[in-house]
Order: structure tokens, then sequence, then C-alpha cells
């Protein structure tokens, strides 16, 4: 009998597979409690005045992108990156304080705190989805 060390790699397809799976469900699920997040947010937010960012069509493609980008970093890091787990412990917490600056930056416009603070919990919400979905279908390998 046999061993072939490479029974227990999964072939690249059923990876890409999985990953597809993961991500799709991961933007539909962050849509989904992002919608939930503006409807809040616009229940409470007075009926006139700017409102920024918290209709489906403005934060359903941009949730998706982000989605993408982060994946796409993660993708870079893990293959280019000596330790893959260092680097997005700064790195993710980093991308994600930094989304918030448009989130602020439409204060500038005439949106209110609320508005901001609604965004601001979205790209915590995607994030959140996010971050656990790509370690479970693109594991960082193991240092």
């Amino acid at each position: 009998m046999t061993s072939d060390s490479h029974t227990h790699a999964r072939p690249a397809s059923v990876e890409s597979g999985r990953a597809a799976i993961g991500l799709t469900l991961a933007a539909l699920a962050s849509v989904a409690l992002n919608s939930v997040i503006a409807a809040l947010a616009l229940a409470a937010l007075p009926d006139e005045g700017f409102r920024k960012g918290l209709d489906l069509r403005e934060y359903a493609p941009l949730t998706v992108a982000g989605i993408l980008l982060g994946t796409l970093g993660w993708h870079l890091v893990r293959r280019k990156a000596r330790d893959p787990r260092a680097v997005l412990r700064i790195l993710v917490p980093v991308v994600v304080v930094v989304s918030f600056v448009p989130d602020f930056g439409i204060l500038a416009a005439g949106a209110t705190l609320l508005n901001s603070l609604a965004l601001v919990a979205m790209h915590l919400v995607v994030a959140g989805i996010t971050v656990p979905t790509l370690a479970r279908v693109l594991p960082l390998p193991r240092a």
C-alpha cells in the first residue's frame, strides 16, 4: 500500500468554488445586515436634510467592492508575506479604520452624525463577516 502526499490537498477548482460560495454568502449577509442598519438610520433621521450612503443602490455595490478588494488584499498577503497572520493582525484593523474617513467626511457635506455612524457600523459589519469568511475559505498557512 502506497501513500500519496497529495491526497489531502484539494484541487484548485474546489478551493476556488469554496471561496466563491463563501464570499457570495458573506456579500449577501453583509448587504442584508447593512440594509437593517440603513433602515434604522433612515427611520431615525429627519425627513429633510442631506443623506448619504443609506440607499441600497449606494451601499450594496460598495459592500461587494469592499469584499472583493479585501479578498484581493488577503490573497496577496497570504501569498507574499513571510508571516501573513502577523501582517493581517495589523493590516485589517488599519484598513477598517481608514474606511471610516469618508464616513466622517460626509459631515462636511451636511450629513448628520447619525448618518456617519450608520456608515461606520456598515463597515464594521462587512469586516466582521468577511474576515472570518476569508479565514475559512482562504486559510492562512500555519506558522
